[in-house]
């Protein structure tokens, strides 16, 4: 049995009301509740919040909401893992038995199934405690610059300056959509990255929402990339954009 946890708290500063703000005619939380009730793994989607909006408009998509969250985990400085683990003891304490848990993120409008499916897979074919999507830097790393403040440049890694950046090592980061995690994890092992494994996605599926700016882009990415499948589906060239 699994279950999705989508952390989803009320006191967003950069963009007001963010998880539950209208994304291309949808509440920005509404794309992770669909897709984790469209990808049938979980027995359970649970949205953490303390707000009563958010938590009214995440039952009307089709989540659960069985617990409020505390308030002393729903601060600006509160971190993933601690949201997740009371969440897992509270689903326990109601006498739900799952083997791994899903964090996702609530404003993930390019998460897809097939990536939710693919990365489980690569967790319970692994010795991993965790595993989540990655993307590879779209610049070499080793090749970043600092910029002083009388504008001149230097790089970080002097060492690289002249080093062709196709015979550097791809870097990768995290997408920050989803984690997969086995229950007892996230109740005893707080670092996610160093014990995890990454499953990797195209970087253009990954869009980092944090501002005004940002959720403008991300919704002229969203259209396109709609209407792109929109009429693939109608010439039957459609390709799983």
């Amino acid at each position: 049995m699994n279950i999705a946890v989508i952390p989803a708290r009320g006191g967003s500063k950069r963009i007001p009301r963010k998880n539950i703000k209208e994304f291309c005619g949808k509440p920005m939380i509404a794309f992770a509740i669909m897709a984790a009730k469209e990808s049938g793994l979980f027995d359970h989607i649970v949205v953490s919040t303390d707000d009563e909006e958010i938590a009214q408009i995440a039952k009307e998509w089709g989540a659960e909401t069985p617990f409020v969250r505390p308030d002393e985990l729903a601060n600006d400085y509160t971190a993933t893992v601690p949201v997740i683990a009371h969440a897992i003891e509270t689903c326990q304490n109601l006498g739900w038995v799952f083997d791994n848990v899903c964090c996702i993120y609530p404003n993930v409008p390019f998460i897809k199934i097939s990536d939710l499916r693919g990365a489980l897979d690569f967790l319970n074919n692994s010795e991993a405690d965790y595993c989540f999507p990655v993307t590879e830097y779209p610049s070499a790393i080793q090749r970043a610059l600092k910029r002083l403040s009388n504008g001149k440049t230097q790089p970080f890694y002097p060492e690289f300056e002249k080093t062709r950046t196709q015979d550097l090592e791809p870097a990768f980061y995290d997408a920050g959509q989803f984690y997969w995690g086995k229950s007892q994890a996230w109740l005893s092992n707080p670092r996610i990255h160093s014990s995890g494994i990454g499953y990797p996605i195209p970087n253009w599926r990954v869009v980092d929402i944090d501002t005004p700016e940002d959720w403008q882009r991300a919704e002229l990415i969203y259209r396109a990339l709609t209407n792109n499948t929109l009429n693939a589906l109608k010439d039957g060239k459609y390709n799983d954009f």
